[in-house]
């Protein structure tokens, strides 16, 4: 029950999609990630994942950085700041 009523708020108060990856950025070890890497932490097609990437960029949060034929992520200032504000508020929702 607890779980199933953390998901719905989640979903209500955010889109969980976008928020997992901005906060698995927040999270990894390294200072960036592979789109297909991210793509299948949050249990999304690469396509998707990308776009969705594209317009954190377009907002400013998360660059990319080609290395080779692959794309590697990583958060901007701002992308930490926000990310950080987010994985605090999904805490708070976690307890409830």
């Amino acid at each position: 029950m607890r779980a199933t009523k953390e998901k719905s708020l989640e979903r209500i108060l955010l889109r969980t999609k976008p928020v997992r990856m901005l906060v698995g950025l927040l999270h990894d070890k390294k200072s960036a990630k592979y789109v297909s890497i991210i793509a299948k932490e949050v249990d999304c097609t690469y396509s998707h994942t990308v776009k969705t990437l594209q317009k954190l960029m377009e907002a400013g949060l998360v660059e990319f950085k080609k290395q080779g034929r692959l794309k590697l992520v990583k958060l901007t200032k701002d992308g930490k700041e926000l990310a950080e504000y987010l994985r605090k508020a999904l805490s708070i929702i976690r307890k409830k």
